[in-house]
């Protein structure tokens, strides 16, 4: 349904993570997955992240969903942002099936935004990658270098940064898309009512890294070696060159044993941070139901925003799903691949992959925790 124009060898290579990009006819003939209403819609429920920016002057306000009256808004100098809109919206899927270029481990949400004309964020840097499809309408955006900017009235907690001076300045029309790498400063306005879609891909922090590394020693009682040295300094008050080096490399020593990193990058690049929209069941599924069910032309499908990751040279076979660890001890790394990459499974796919007891298991698993349903 949405295939997108990019040869994605040539990305990778000479932008990606490097330089912003102009992507005119990034996706040709497109038509929005979502409208204005839809939208609007999910800006309601409360356990959705949605915010409204009212653009004044040179300032911007923000107010926090969830919005059920637009009324006091206007009809310019405002823009709609709902984050997470793959979760709740299954005929959004497609559109961020057309990213999977980049792995899934890097995706954080489809965030998919309405603006009137005048609506927009104001100059700001992210620390992720993003990809801003224009959808109905018309927004122009500028892109700045890389370098020190100020924080917009020296407030260090918000995105928001003095102006720049552009390097692109661009008109976006349906199908046109920009890519920005983090770092880069960007601000985009709105021509013309719009609705726009900003795909982010994120990766971990040095503090989010370390601070789920010191977790799980907590939670498994390790990392418990002591530092230990040869010689002793001759004054009381000294750390020593030495000693502090051999601090350091007995950490270094602890996070190169995969059997402390890999658990934690599984763990951690697997969670969302945005809220799932689990599929609660009326009561767990039995082996049969779900064999029956298949055998009558049901397919097996994964909630949106779910991410099912497997670790290359992982000293144990499993998957890492939404922050847990599901065991697939006597399966391939291809069957492991399988089950990793693929969204959803026909009924003839899934019976044939039910003939072995430890994937009927897993199946059960994921229909019984709400992370897949039966369509």
């Amino acid at each position: 349904m949405y295939t997108l124009n990019l040869d994605h060898a040539d990305f990778l290579e000479h932008y990606w993570q490097k330089q912003p990009v102009v992507i005119k006819n990034a996706f040709p003939n497109f038509s929005d997955p979502i409208t204005a209403e839809e939208l609007a819609g999910l800006a309601c429920e409360e356990e959705i992240s949605s915010r409204i920016i009212l653009t004044k002057g040179n300032n911007w306000e923000i107010i926090q969903g969830p919005i059920e009256d637009y009324t006091p808004f206007g009809e310019n100098n405002w823009q709609l942002l709902v984050q997470a809109v793959n979760h709740w919206f299954p005929d959004s899927a497609p559109l961020v099936e057309s990213f999977r270029f980049i792995p899934d481990w890097r995706f954080d949400d489809l965030m998919v935004s309405f603006a009137t004309p005048g609506g927009g964020v104001g100059p700001h840097i992210d620390n992720y990658d993003v990809f801003l499809l224009q959808g109905e309408g018309q927004r122009r955006w500028k892109v700045g270098p890389l370098g020190q900017y100020s924080p917009r009235g020296g407030d260090t907690h918000t995105a928001l940064i003095d102006d720049f001076e552009p390097m692109i300045d661009v008109v976006l029309e349906p199908g046109d898309m920009l890519y920005i790498p983090p770092g880069f400063p960007h601000r985009g306005e709105t021509i013309e009512t719009a609705l726009s879609y900003s795909i982010g891909f994120r990766a971990p922090s040095q503090q989010e890294l370390m601070s789920s590394i010191a977790d799980h020693l907590i939670d498994n009682n390790t990392g418990l070696k002591r530092f230990t040295s040869l010689s002793e300094p001759s004054t009381a008050g000294l750390l020593t060159q030495a000693q502090q080096s051999g601090m350091v490399n007995l950490l270094s020593e602890l996070l190169s044993q995969p059997q402390h990193y890999q658990q934690v990058l599984g763990q951690l690049l697997s969670q969302n941070r945005f809220e799932l929209d689990i599929c609660e069941q009326e009561g767990p599924y039995s082996q049969d139901e779900l064999l029956e069910a298949f055998e009558e032309g049901a397919l097996l499908q994964r909630i949106g925003g779910l991410k099912v990751i497997r670790l290359e040279g992982d000293s144990v076979q499993r998957l890492f799903i939404n922050g847990e660890i599901y065991p697939l001890e006597g399966l391939t790394d291809e069957m492991l691949d399988t089950l990793a990459n693929q969204f959803s499974f026909d009924h003839q796919q899934a019976l044939a992959l039910c003939s072995n007891k430890t994937l009927t298991d897993y199946f059960l698993w994921l229909v019984n925790q709400g992370y897949a349903y039966l369509a």
